[in-house]
């Protein structure tokens, strides 16, 4: 990174592209910017939301599945924090400070108790107290969603909202064989299973549980964890209405107002 810009240099622009609802051109067509650089510009940015008065809840896992990093030409998963303003119920409308933003279907967990990693997805399992049917909306702050693995992950792995559905009957340790359906205005959208993401959607969380490790953190009891997109993501305009079903049975469901 140009030692003329920090990374609260960044984290400012970020902040003040979402506060006006503008978008901005990727950081890295301006100057290089390492993966480390990323996160740290991301700890900045997460440091301001708190200060606000959000607090975290939990995490997300972005391009865990082929199908989102083929849509988007991203070559590596990465991870953001979830906080307490980016939760909705399933049947809530997306807010409108949002700028462009997509949904895409996802399995969530919520642990039971705290995870330290590095460790194994039969400790994870043993971890996950609840499954939820989920939605996240994610909304780039960089224009028409260009941007590398580095610029994403400084701004959260573009996270937005997260809309919590129904619970799934479904033990942790099958979540992989979860048949999803996706559907845009009631129309099918994509289908998948669970083991799109990263071939177990809790393998990702072990992932996410080292990640965190390496930086002197953990994952803590009640946090809720996003395992990621399972089928390319659908663009939100005025008027929708997306919705999953998962196990033909449970579902989540989010709509735009007009």
């Amino acid at each position: 990174m140009s030692p003329d810009t920090t990374h609260d240099d960044i984290a400012t622009r970020l902040l003040a592209a979402r506060a006006k609802r503008l978008t901005i051109a990727a950081i890295s067509e301006g100057q290089a910017l390492s993966l480390h650089d990323a996160y740290a510009v991301q700890s900045r940015v997460t440091a301001a939301r708190l200060a606000r008065g959000e607090r975290i809840v939990g995490w997300k896992l972005g391009y865990t599945s082929l199908a989102m990093r083929q849509q988007m030409g991203i070559a590596a998963p990465n991870f953001g924090p979830l906080t307490d303003a980016m939760r909705l119920a399933s049947g809530d409308s997306v807010s409108p400070a949002l700028i462009q933003p997509k949904v895409e279907p996802e399995i969530a967990v919520v642990l039971g108790r705290p995870l330290e990693g590095p460790v194994s997805v039969a400790d994870v399992a043993a971890a996950v107290s609840q499954v939820l049917s989920c939605l996240e909306v994610v909304d780039s702050v960089f224009t028409d969603y260009r941007f590398t693995l580095e610029d994403n992950t400084a701004d959260g792995s573009s996270a937005a909202q997260v809309v919590l559905g129904a619970p799934l009957s479904v033990a942790p340790q099958r979540l992989a064989e979860m048949d999803v359906a996706f559907f845009h205005n009631g129309s099918p959208a994509g289908t998948a299973t669970g083991a799109a993401a990263s071939g177990d959607p809790l393998a990702g969380v072990a992932w996410l549980a080292a990640q965190l490790s390496a930086t002197g953190r953990r994952l803590e009891a009640g946090d809720v964890i996003i395992t990621g997109g399972l089928c390319r993501a659908v663009t939100l305009a005025p008027g929708d209405v997306v919705s999953a079903r998962f196990g033909g049975d449970a579902g989540v469901e989010v709509s735009v107002r007009r």
